[in-house]
């Protein structure tokens, strides 16, 4: 590259990031109409070379361009920032929601007559019987629905995996960018010559091994198509530097990622296609970057050390590289948009830890990719920094700088924080060797895992423990519809003392577990007969050298892993009933229950009772933080019963998303006071918003007392500070000094929003002057205006600190 001025540079990285913030998404249907036309040509063959052939013929027929000032290539749809749509998951609610779409608040799609008439009329009748909906439909039994559907009030709620792909791996980056797709479709060709006639996967293995091939083929194709545009688009460039930015584009494009990147741009450049066409072969979330800086950091340095670059000109590339992540989008149905509100993908990128040997792995690109995301401020990359006892000041004081001040000093509440101590003894003990454990990454919100050899399923489900507790507390009945949902667990009236509350909860939570487990087993026995991912098991280590499809166990480690949500409620809840009706008898049980039945009205005094005399989760009080901690046990021990079809197990997450906004909406009146049908607790085992009043470090200190080690698939605490209490460079070195105690503590994650209530009162009522506002919701980062109202309610209402204390 010419050395260009940093002015320059930067209004570069401007004008791509206006563009994408200046469009209004929309859905895309060149995909879904190029699938079916794969899937009509193939009747009959078998699905894992069906899926290979339709992905072959998606790459090699979808649109191709390239957009002005871009460096990096490469686009999930025909046009920008647009939803693809995948029929093979989505027909069902496709068709009934196509009208919802361009008038809902949350996630609005616009769709074009002509294309609604084309999807209607066209694609999804070719699906109706074939997706993975109807499958799962045809074949859960009358126990299951009653747990999930449960007349809309059921307790777990599975629905991205039945309307979605498994999603939610990192792939092997450091493989693909050092060897390439042509060095992957060889190991395939040798051993698809080598597959002996005895045997008996056999035949399997030869059909997996020739879907991989027509994949890398596909991919490779897809690259070379960018190469012939680039070249195309140089001819008629008149401008010097805009036309050799573009035979640069083609150079690298026609190199890889069919052979091994030479330099830090091939480097961009192949990570960017491998990533890219993940979301393009399937619709689940959380494919995710990885760690970043370690794999990227060679090519960089070789470049700067040989003269290639200018530190300057890798940031310019980098900077193009981060704008473009923001492009990936999902057509979420109605019920997934509220659970996962504001376009979430959650593309987990890792920044800084400990190497395999256990010392400091930050380096001087970790630095410039905090630099791009404090710049830039978008929803994707979900940037995440891992922090250590080594991890050095100026890399934790770095990152609290970019929670300031990305988004002109309003936040975009990243990057999150990440404890080394706590994670890698964590999958140590969950069967990942050392040097793997070592070398994790964060998957989609908060899970970790090994990198590049991990299907983990990691954002398997949401389930309600709070709903449990209702169950508890009610004989097993529903308090909002009256029905029998989970097994006779006695009248509460009849309990003799404060552990036959807890009897009942257990019985409770083991028996959605349990139900929670064999759908999930359903769901994923489905995708294993009709939706195969040759590409991901290109991209992750163990298929090829297996010859299995990843959906099969192909991968070296093998997850699922469904979340708790609402753990404050319920050990607020549970403190209530111990203090005030069994220690101190301020109340009877009958009387509790009277109220909750009718969501208090009537009884605003025994509701100030239950919100002002009961100790409260996230005040340090031992006696209900460890109420928290065994809330957190239950679930965790019943969910690690669970093993799962790929001969994986299963491991416990304690995290919401945004779910904690419609979970909420399934739970009646608690004895924590909260009212019926309103939000639980945000974040899974963050506090009751405004219940934490002792500041926040007692409300790390209550955290820190669960046992994070665990809940293997992670958990997530949020906080908010008022932009005044981190001014100052004491003031966010009082932040890192309370992030390495939480730590310390045994604290697995925590992430910060940095912003006040009243601009985000100001952005709900005007959000076309806020269309870059950038908040943290949950294990992810969303456009503010993006969001359901319920969500950016419950964002508003989160306790603000304002000071670090």
């Amino acid at each position: 590259m010419s050395a260009m001025p940093a002015q320059v540079l930067f209004d570069r990285t401007q004008r791509l990031n206006a563009r994408l913030r200046a469009v209004k998404p929309e859905i895309c249907l060149e995909r879904a109409r190029l699938v079916t036309e794969s899937y009509k040509q193939t009747e009959g063959e078998p699905m894992i070379l069906r899926r290979a052939k339709a992905l072959h013929h998606v790459l090699n027929n979808m649109s191709v361009y390239i957009l002005e000032d871009e460096l990096i290539v490469g686009k999930q749809a025909g046009k920008h920032r647009a939803a693809p749509l995948f029929p093979e998951t989505e027909a069902i609610y496709l068709e009934k929601e196509i009208d919802i779409f361009p008038q809902r608040h949350t996630d609005r799609l616009l769709i074009s007559p002509e294309d609604r008439r084309e999807l209607l009329e066209e694609i999804l009748p070719y699906w109706k019987d074939k997706c993975t909906e109807t499958l799962l439909m045809k074949r859960l039994p009358e126990h299951l629905r009653a747990a999930w559907l449960g007349d809309e009030h059921g307790i777990f709620h599975p629905e991205i995996h039945v309307r979605g792909s498994l999603g939610h791996i990192v792939p092997d980056f450091e493989r693909i960018l050092k060897e390439g797709f042509a060095a992957q479709m060889n190991k395939a060709k040798e051993k698809l010559a080598a597959i002996s006639p005895y045997d008996p996967e056999a035949p399997s293995k030869r059909q997996f091994y020739e879907a991989v091939i027509i994949t890398c083929d596909a991919v490779i194709d897809f690259a070379r198509r960018y190469s012939e545009k680039a070249r195309e688009m140089a001819r008629a460039e008149t401008r010097p530097q805009r036309r050799r930015e573009l035979e640069k584009i083609a150079e690298v494009c026609a190199w890889v990622p069919a052979n091994p990147a030479r330099d830090f741009w091939e480097a961009l450049q192949s990570y960017w296609f491998t990533l890219l066409i993940c979301y393009i072969e399937q619709n689940g979330l959380a494919v995710s970057s990885g760690r970043f800086d370690q794999y990227m950091y060679p090519y960089y340095r070789k470049d700067i050390e040989e003269g290639r670059l200018t530190r300057e000109e890798a940031q310019e590339l980098l900077e193009a590289c981060w704008v473009i992540h923001t492009e990936i989008m999902r057509a979420y149905d109605l019920a997934c948009a509220k659970y996962f509100s504001g376009f979430a993908i959650a593309m987990d990128m890792d920044l800084g830890g400990v190497d395999k040997n256990g010392k400091d792995a930050t380096n001087e690109l970790s630095y410039m990719c905090l630099e791009a995301d404090k710049k830039i401020n978008n929803p994707q990359p979900n940037l995440s920094v891992r922090i250590h006892d080594a991890c050095p000041d100026e890399f934790l004081l770095k990152a609290i700088e970019v929670v300031r001040e990305a988004g002109g000093g309003m936040g975009g509440g990243k990057p999150a924080f990440y404890c080394d101590e706590v994670i890698v003894p964590l999958l140590v003990n969950d069967g990942v060797p050392l040097e793997k454990a070592r070398n994790y990454v964060i998957v989609g919100c908060v899970e970790p895992a090994s990198p590049g050899d991990t299907l983990g399923m990691t954002n398997a489900c949401m389930s309600n423990l709070a709903k449990a507790l209702e169950l508890a507390l009610n004989d097993g009945r529903c308090r909002l519809c009256g029905k029998q949902f989970g097994p006779r667990t006695g009248d509460p009236r009849k309990f003799k003392d404060f552990n036959e509350v807890l009897q009942a909860f257990e019985a409770q939570v083991a028996w959605y577990v349990s139900n929670m487990i064999e759908t999930l087993n359903l769901i994923q026995n489905v995708h294993q007969e009709v939706y195969p991912l040759p590409y991901f098991s290109v991209v992750l280590g163990g298929c090829i050298e297996a010859g299995k499809d990843c959906t099969r166990g192909g991968a070296r480690f093998n997850y699922t892993g469904p979340q708790g949500v609402g753990l404050a409620d319920t050990a607020d809840s549970l403190a209530a009933i111990k203090t005030l009706v069994f220690d101190e008898k301020r109340m009877t049980m009958a009387e509790l229950l009277e109220a909750l039945d009718r969501d208090f009205e009537g009884r605003e005094d025994l509701r100030q009772i239950l919100l002002n005399h009961a100790p409260k989760y996230g005040n340090d009080i031992d006696e209900v933080d460890l109420l928290a901690r065994y809330v957190g046990h239950v679930y965790c021990r019943e969910v690690k019963k669970g093993r799962d079809p790929r001969g994986g197990h299963y491991r416990p997450g304690l995290y919401a998303v945004s779910a904690n906004v419609p979970l909420g909406l399934n739970v009646g009146a608690l004895p924590s006071g909260r009212r019926a049908r309103t939000p639980l607790a945000d974040g899974g085992v963050s506090v009751k918003h405004g219940m934490d009043v002792n500041g926040p470090s007692a409300a790390m200190r209550s955290v820190a007392k669960i046992d994070h080690e665990e809940a293997t698939n992670g958990t997530l605490l949020n906080q908010r500070y008022n932009p005044t209490a981190l001014n100052t460079l004491e003031d966010r070195k009082k932040l890192a000094d309370l992030i390495r105690t939480y730590f310390a503590l045994g604290g697995l994650h925590v992430q910060f929003n940095c912003i006040d209530a009243g601009t985000l009162r100001k952005a709900k009522a005007n959000p076309e002057e806020y269309r870059g506002l950038l908040v943290r919701v949950a294990g992810y980062s969303a456009f503010f205006v993006e969001l359901d109202d319920s969500v950016q309610d419950d964002i508003i209402n989160r306790t603000e600190y304002m000071e670090v204390r």
